[in-house]
């Protein structure tokens, strides 16, 4: 069986749930109460519902082969001998971001250099300043890369907006989405202070996977879905019948405009009537962002009935998340 580990509870829950159902491989799960479950689509899949915090450990020890997490947590727990790897980095949702949270008393600090000369005054002093978060690795490196040298971690499970009221902490570095919760605990963003972005990401441990053919295979069909989902996502199908008097020049024409000239080129059928002029039907494959120009385009040209839809996925004819599948160190 390949085991994937997905959130059981927190932000990422019901949109992991979600984003696999549009990507093909919906779960179903019997009862709320169980821990596992199964992908009907795919013959030998078990999904794991675990704490998010604790699937890069999971993938790691390998109880389970690949895992959904958000990439903060990915990176907080991952070691440098470490045997999972992210096979898709961005899956599109969950976004977030680690940022450090400073009191907004604090009016003479507004940037990452006015934080690393108060460490220098708290260090001339006695003192370290100290800094509560739940990802000390990636809070450790960040500010050591930019020049706060002087502070001390306090690792905390718990609620940190309250640690600088409690004084416990002097200033926080937590995960924040709209930044309303900082606010709220009188705490402000500074320039620079983003330690990391964060979306989920999918990951896997490639020494169980690649030394198991039958689970490489599902593995496999697990990152083809979901890559080709996501490059669907920015694409549409247009549709458009246009009068002319043959394929050439309709074609020339397409092909002079990027816009609607779609991946490869238009697809282009004749649309048999009662007479009179000729009628043909062009198909492209466009960015979604250039849907407006497309059809205007198309209209320039005596386009009419013209007809959009999303396609579930689109195939490359390699995939590369499968080839990092195939990675084992």
């Amino acid at each position: 069986m390949l085991r994937i580990a997905v959130p059981s509870d927190g932000p990422l829950h019901e949109s992991t749930l979600l984003f696999m159902k549009s990507c093909g491989i919906g779960v179903s799960r019997t009862n709320i109460r169980k821990y596992t479950a199964q992908i009907p689509s795919l013959n030998g899949v078990v999904v794991h519902f675990q704490r998010g915090a604790d699937i890069p450990g999971k993938v790691e020890e390998g109880s389970s082969d690949m895992g959904i997490v958000g990439k903060d947590r990915f990176l907080e727990s991952k070691t440098i001998d470490s045997k999972a790897r992210v096979i898709i980095e961005k899956l599109g949702y969950g976004h977030s971001e680690l940022v450090l949270g400073i009191p907004d008393s604090w009016i003479d600090v507004e940037s990452l250099s006015d934080l690393a000369d108060l460490s220098t005054e708290f260090r001339q002093r006695g003192m370290d300043l100290r800094i509560s978060t739940k990802y000390p690795r990636l809070v450790e490196r960040f500010l050591i890369n930019q020049q706060v040298n002087y502070f001390s971690l306090i690792p905390s499970t718990g609620t940190l907006e309250a640690a600088p009221a409690m004084g416990y902490a002097d200033i926080i570095a937590d995960i924040s989405s709209t930044g309303t919760t900082l606010r709220e605990n009188r705490l402000k963003t500074i320039h620079g202070g983003s330690v990391i972005s964060s979306q989920a990401c999918l990951i896997s441990n490639n020494s169980l996977i690649g030394t198991n053919t039958k689970k490489f295979d599902l593995a496999k069909s697990v990152v083809e879905r979901i890559e080709a989902h996501l490059k669907a996502l920015n694409f549409c199908t247009v549709t458009a019948n246009i009068k002319g008097d043959s394929v050439d020049s309709i074609s020339s024409y397409i092909l002079q405009h990027g816009e609607i000239s779609g991946l490869q080129g238009p697809t282009i059928s004749q649309v048999f009537t009662d007479g009179g002029k000729k009628w043909f039907s062009v198909t492209v494959i466009i960015q979604k962002e250039n849907l407006l120009r497309a059809v205007e385009l198309f209209r320039q040209i005596g386009g009419t009935s013209v007809t959009v839809s999303q396609q579930d996925y689109i195939f490359d004819s390699e995939c590369a998340g499968a080839a990092r599948l195939a990675e084992i160190d």
